[in-house]
């Protein structure tokens, strides 16, 4: 069977390859690019994580270098998804992101960070209860970018706000989050049974379990959710020592990706066509449906159509059935192609 392919929208790194780094090369993107093909996503959202001033805009301005001069970047990449820093440091919100390079949303520092790059700002990951939140969500919108809640600790009214404002997605619903929250006024909450934004859920069965994925995907209808990955450099590798951005972490044998030595999450190993077949094992939902998650509700997040028009680069993604499971055999996105021996 044939299909269109999946789209990631938040994706850290591939394949051994970490994207948060400042000497990220064409090279090492088309790795991890090409990996990332092999499990059937043909377009992503590279993701860069908090990190100081000087040090994130040379990681954007080297990610933006090895997409324009990548052979799969201008035809995979949609744009570049900025996590943070404008998150909450707050303990419990504040995940591996860095604290002490957390700061208050600036369009000013915006600006800064991104001057100059070729590859548009697709997706910015904020916490709203910042002061200026709503002015500076109203600019991105403006401008073209979409607009997510993340490791926030707003309560609903600012979440609320926010949405007015133009926000329009959950990044990780559930995750980046503490795990004691006020009963009835929590960002969690708040999220997920608002009907304007869409839920990103990592299906890993490690950031939420299945039976609060289940709940959680009832609250939000299947078509209100898009599934992502979080992956790090660790997904589609050996276990072992990683690097996400200033952060070593690690894969262990589980597949489970860490901070060493802690329990703490540090992004994900996981593929989208693995949470494919997890939403379908775990919830009984069928490969069209969930597809969906995979493919035509992260691009209408994006704006974009998920039927192909004229002109379009020609995508294609091949599966077959094993011990009653779907797995990717084949992938093309224009003249890329890969095989997966089966």
């Amino acid at each position: 069977m044939s299909t269109l392919g999946m789209v990631d929208l938040q994706v850290n790194g591939f394949g051994g390859i970490d994207f948060n780094k400042d000497d990220l090369t064409a090279e090492e993107l088309d790795h991890a690019l090409t990996a990332m093909l092999a499990t059937g996503v043909t377009r992503c959202l590279p993701t860069i994580i908090t990190a100081h001033t000087e040090c994130l805009r040379a990681r954007l301005r080297a990610l933006d270098s090895a997409i324009c001069n990548s052979r799969l970047g201008p035809v995979m990449i949609d744009g570049i998804h900025i996590e943070g820093p404008f998150l909450s440091a707050k303990d419990g919100y504040a995940g591996c992101h860095p604290k002490d390079a957390m700061r208050l949303p600036s369009i000013e520092n915006f600006d800064y960070l991104t001057e100059g790059l070729r590859t548009p700002i697709a997706m910015m990951t904020l916490a709203p209860e910042h002061d200026g939140s709503t002015q500076f969500i109203r600019e991105l919108i403006s401008r073209g970018t979409t607009v997510s809640l993340g490791h926030t600790r707003a309560t609903r009214d600012q979440i609320l706000q926010a949405i007015e404002a133009g926000a329009t997605m959950s990044t990780h619903l559930g995750n980046g989050i503490a795990h004691m929250l006020e009963k009835n006024n929590n960002p969690l909450f708040a999220q997920l049974g608002e009907d304007r934004l869409i839920a990103g859920l990592i299906a890993d069965g490690v950031h939420v379990p299945p039976y609060m994925l289940q709940s959680w995907i009832r609250a939000k209808q299947a078509s209100r959710v898009a599934l992502v990955t979080d992956a790090t450099a660790a997904a589609a590798a050996r276990p072992g020592t990683y690097t996400l951005g200033d952060v070593t972490i690690e894969r262990g044998t589980d597949g489970i990706v860490r901070e060493p030595g802690s329990p703490y999450l540090a992004g994900s190993g996981v593929t989208l066509d693995q949470c494919v077949r997890n939403i379908m094992n775990w919830h009984g939902y069928d490969l069209a449906t969930t597809f969906c998650m995979a493919r035509n509700t992260p691009l209408s997040v994006l704006g974009k159509s998920a039927i192909p028009s004229v002109g379009d680069i020609a995508e294609c993604v091949f599966w077959q059935q094993h011990d009653a499971q779907w797995h990717v055999t084949g992938a093309r996105i224009g003249n890329w192609q890969v095989h997966i021996n089966s």
